[in-house]
């Protein structure tokens, strides 16, 4: 008797730690799931105009609502939903107050999509449309995770709470790099809002959409979610230095980082020989600049002797212009050199733009820049690449010349021949 009860006992026992064991992973994967899954902040505009009717016969707010409940129903189930709203809750004329409402009506979470639904129907047009203090506590909505992070922000007029201009506001939260985009919709836009709306979503590298009917609405923002859903490359922040000896070091991947008018970011990358580095940089004008302006991309060594370099230049309007570089190290050659071929250069890479703000325009933060980096296997012969990019082929182009050569002069001596053996008959 006493066997089988502590038989019985080490079943148990078996059996607890097996579950034990099992549900240990789960839950870590579920940890690791939704630490990278991606997010959606919807913030909409709830304030006084959006009473209007003027959306396919009924008011701004009915057609939101609608809209949003269709997208509730779309939503992927990996990705993570919210809802904030802006001029939801205060209706008086006291705009110190006016301009601090924003609330999170949903957090950003795993959906319940009866109970988003439940929350966006009672909303009603209210107060003030501070959109710049909205934009950042929906960023801080948003804050954690390694995932996408996307805020789709839908209003019917401009921001009413300056001197905090929602194009600055933006600008800020692209500045500290955590990969945020912002996607602007109008609803039946004027251009004064037009204006403010695109300057939002250029800040951060999203979309600007002019919606007047319904329906455009719902598509609009159920793209912008599915979109989140969709695998991307997150830059990583990086802040680049003075100079070469103080900046950091960086490894293939995607970064990004901000650049003031007229200064100089330094960045380092390790390049061992047999290996080739491949290195391109953006900037872009989330601003309005002068016209003329340049890239300047240098590869150079530490004790600054230029390597190689990428530059291009334009003038009048772009958003962004780019350049990029390449640069093989050769293989050792011989038996004393190939001691040293797990030593890797040092190679400096040196970042240079010459925009230049237009009048009245701020200065900070810099100007947005994206650097690629990739360092893979090189060719055979590393200087055959820097020789035009033609490799061996130089072997065959000296080849063809040479045969053409030869047979120019073979031709113009049978020539030759021909005339004098018609001038002797």
């Amino acid at each position: 008797m006493i066997t089988r009860q502590r038989s019985a006992a080490g079943v148990f026992a078996l059996l607890a730690a097996l579950t034990a064991g099992i549900a240990v992973p789960s839950t870590a994967v579920a940890d690791e799931t939704t630490a990278t899954a991606p997010k959606v902040n919807l913030l909409l505009d709830v304030s006084g105009s959006m009473r209007a009717k003027d959306i396919d016969g009924q008011s701004r707010m009915a057609a939101a609502k609608q809209a949003f409940n269709e997208v509730l129903d779309a939503t992927p189930e990996e990705v993570q939903l919210g809802i904030r709203t802006l001029g939801a809750n205060y209706p008086g004329d006291d705009r110190k107050t006016g301009c601090k409402d924003t609330a999170q009506l949903y957090p950003v979470g795993p959906l319940d999509r009866t109970e988003a639904k439940t929350a966006v129907a009672t909303l009603s047009p209210t107060g003030w449309t501070p959109i710049g203090p909205a934009l950042l506590k929906a960023a801080d909505d948003l804050d954690g995770g390694e995932g996408t992070k996307r805020i789709v922000l839908i209003s019917d007029g401009e921001d009413t709470c300056a001197p905090l201009d929602p194009c600055e506001v933006a600008r800020e939260i692209a500045a500290k790099g955590i990969g945020l985009t912002i996607d602007t919709l109008g609803l039946v836009p004027n251009a004064k809002m037009r204006l403010q709306l695109s300057c939002i979503a250029e800040a951060t590298g999203g979309t600007y959409t002019s919606i007047e009917h319904r329906d455009e609405l719902t598509d609009r923002v159920n793209q912008l979610v599915d979109r989140a859903a969709d695998p991307v490359v997150v830059p990583k922040a990086v802040e680049g230095a003075e100079a070469c000896a103080q900046a950091p070091k960086l490894t293939s991947g995607l970064y990004t980082d901000r650049e003031e008018f007229g200064e100089q970011r330094w960045y380092r990358v390790d390049v061992k020989p047999g290996q080739e580095l491949r290195a391109s940089v953006s900037v872009a004008a989330d601003r309005d600049v002068n016209p003329d302006y340049g890239v300047l991309l240098r590869a150079v060594t530490t004790k600054n002797r230029e390597i190689v370099r990428g530059e291009a230049a334009g003038n009048g309007r772009t958003d962004v212009i780019s350049t990029g570089l390449r640069h093989p190290k050769a293989e050792a050659e011989d038996a004393e050199d190939s001691a040293d071929e797990d030593v890797a250069e040092i190679v400096c890479l040196q970042v240079t733009h010459s925009y230049s703000p237009a009048s009245g325009v701020k200065t900070t933060p810099g100007l947005p820049l994206e650097i690629t980096v990739d360092v893979v296997d090189g060719p055979a012969q590393a200087t055959d690449v820097a020789s035009f990019g033609l490799g061996r082929g130089w072997w065959l182009l000296g080849a063809l010349v040479l045969v053409g050569f030869l047979a120019g002069v073979l031709w113009g001596w049978l020539s030759r021949w021909r005339v004098a053996v018609w001038r002797t008959n």
